[in-house]
C-alpha cells in the first residue's frame, strides 16, 4: 500500500510559518530590556542614557544653549528663591540582574525631576557688586547645574570651560586640604548618578550642607559623565563648601578598563571629554583633614609616610603611579593582621591596628576616615574605632545589594551615619 502523507506537527507548522516571511510576527524582546515599575523595595533601573547624536547636536549649538541657560539662571538668581524637591534613587547597568537600592534601603526607576543641590544653588545669587565676568561665571555655573540636575550631560565645549574653571580652584588646594566642621563625609559613588541625587536628598543640599567626597566618582556605573560633571560643577560653584579628593579610579589607566573611557566615547563620539577630566584629576587633592582631627583619604596609610608633612611634600600633579606613597594613599586597606602586608589588589599595602594607632597618635588625630572598600552596611569601624570605612554607592554594580552610608560630623566632631 502506498504510504499515507503525515500532517506536520504543530511545532513544524509554526516553523514553516515563520520561514514563510510576511505572516511571521517578531519575537518579543526580553523582559529585562524594558523598564518595569514595581512596588518592591528593589526596582529595575531606567534604560541607558540618550544616544550620542543628541549630545553631538547640543555641542554644535552650544552657544544657543549657553545663552538660554544663562538667561534662565539669571532669572532664578534674581528671584532668589530655591526649592528642594525629593529625588528618587535608581540606576542602570547592563548586568544580568539589575536592581537599585537607595541609602535608605529603597529605590525607584524614575528619573528625578530636579536635584536639591541645584535648586538650592539657584538660591545663592552672586554678589551684586561683581563684574560682568563674575556675573557670566555664575550664570554659566547655574545653567550647567540646571542641566545636570535633570540628567542632561554638558556639551563638550561646556565640559572644557568647566574643567578650566575647576583647575583654577584645585591648584590652590593642599595635598592635605583643611576642612572645617560641620561636614558630611561621603565614600565611593562610581557613576551611580541617581543614587548621588538620593544622597543629596538625604544629606541636604549644597551650600546648606558642607560635603567632603573621598574619591571614585567614575567607572562601574552607567552615568559617570553626569556624576563627575555634577561634583566638579558644585566644587567650582561652592569652593569653600564642597571638597573632592582623588580616588584610585581617577586615573587614566583605570578608567580605560572600568567604563569611563567607553562612556565618554559613546556619549560624545570621541575621547576628548575623557582626556579633559583625566587631566583635571591630576589636580585633585590627595587627602583632607577635618578640624585637625579626622584624616580623610580614599585608600589608606603608607609605610613611606609617617606624618602629614610628608603628604604635603608630594607632587600630586601626575598620573597615579604603580607604587610609592601617592599610590599607597589611594590603594591601601586596613587589615586585622598587625603591621604591613602585601595587598591582594596588587597595589598599595594592608596595615594593621598597630599602624593606624601609631599614625593617629603621632599626628594628633582621632580618626582615619576612608572609602575604597565595599561594606554591606555602608560603613564599618575597624582597629578599635581608629579607622572607619564609608561606602556611598548603594547596590554596587547594580547587583551587590549593599546599603550606602554618609558620615555627618558636627561642630564637636560627633559622628552620625
Amino acid at each position: 500500500r502506498p504510504p499515507v502523507p503525515c500532517p506536520l506537527p504543530s511545532a513544524s507548522r509554526r516553523y514553516a510559518t515563520l520561514r514563510s516571511g510576511p505572516e511571521a510576527e517578531p519575537e518579543p524582546e526580553p523582559a529585562l530590556s524594558r523598564p518595569v515599575r514595581t512596588t518592591l523595595a528593589v526596582a529595575l533601573p531606567p534604560p541607558p542614557p540618550p544616544p550620542v547624536d543628541t549630545i553631538a547636536m547640543a555641542d554644535k549649538d552650544s552657544e544657543t544653549d549657553e545663552t538660554a541657560s544663562a538667561s534662565s539662571a539669571e532669572e532664578a538668581m534674581a528671584s532668589n528663591v530655591g526649592s528642594d524637591e525629593s529625588a528618587s534613587c535608581s540606576a542602570s547597568d547592563p548586568s544580568p540582574s539589575p536592581s537599585s537600592a537607595s541609602a535608605s534601603g529603597s529605590g525607584s526607576g524614575s528619573m528625578p525631576a530636579a536635584m536639591p543641590a541645584a535648586a538650592s544653588a539657584s538660591a545663592l545669587a552672586p554678589p551684586s557688586s561683581g563684574t560682568s565676568a563674575d556675573a557670566k561665571h555664575y550664570a554659566d555655573l547655574e545653567g550647567w547645574l540646571s542641566k545636570l540636575s535633570v540628567g542632561t550631560p554638558l556639551s563638550e565645549t561646556e565640559v572644557r570651560s568647566l574643567c578650566d574653571k575647576a583647575r583654577e580652584h584645585l591648584t590652590s588646594e593642599s595635598n592635605v586640604q583643611p576642612v572645617a566642621a560641620p561636614v558630611t563625609v561621603c565614600g565611593d559613588i562610581h557613576g551611580q548618578w541617581h543614587d548621588l541625587m538620593e544622597l543629596y536628598r538625604i544629606g541636604g543640599s549644597a551650600p546648606d550642607t558642607n560635603y567632603l567626597f573621598m574619591g571614585d566618582y567614575v567607572d562601574r556605573g552607567y552615568y559617570s559623565v553626569e556624576t563627575v560633571s555634577m561634583l566638579v560643577c558644585l566644587k567650582v560653584r561652592y569652593p569653600d563648601r564642597v571638597f573632592i579628593l582623588r580616588g584610585n579610579h581617577e586615573s587614566r589607566q583605570i578608567t580605560q578598563v572600568y567604563g569611563f573611557y567607553d562612556e565618554c566615547v559613546r556619549k560624545y563620539g570621541s575621547a576628548n571629554v575623557w582626556k579633559m577630566f583625566t587631566d583635571l584629576f591630576d589636580y585633585f587633592p590627595l587627602t583632607a583633614i577635618v578640624d585637625g582631627k579626622i584624616f580623610s583619604l580614599h585608600g589608606g596609610l603608607s609605610p613611606s609616610i609617617d606624618t602629614l608633612d610628608h603628604v604635603r611634600q608630594l607632587d600630586r600633579v601626575q598620573e597615579v603611579p604603580h607604587e610609592g606613597p601617592m599610590c599607597d594613599l589611594l590603594w591601601s586597606d586596613p587589615d586585622e593582621r598587625s603591621g604591613w602586608g602585601i595587598s591582594p589588589r596588587g597595589a598599595g599595602f594592608t596595615f594593621g591596628q598597630d599602624i593606624s594607632e601609631q599614625f593617629n597618635h603621632k599626628n594628633g588625630l582621632n580618626l582615619v576616615a576612608r572609602a575604597h572598600q565595599l561594606v554591606m552596611d555602608g560603613y564599618n569601624w575597624s582597629h578599635e574605632m581608629n579607622v572607619v570605612t564609608i561606602f556611598s554607592a548603594p547596590n554596587y554594580c547594580y547587583r551587590c545589594g549593599n546599603q550606602a552610608a554618609i558620615m555627618e560630623v558636627d561642630e564637636t566632631l560627633s559622628k552620625a551615619f
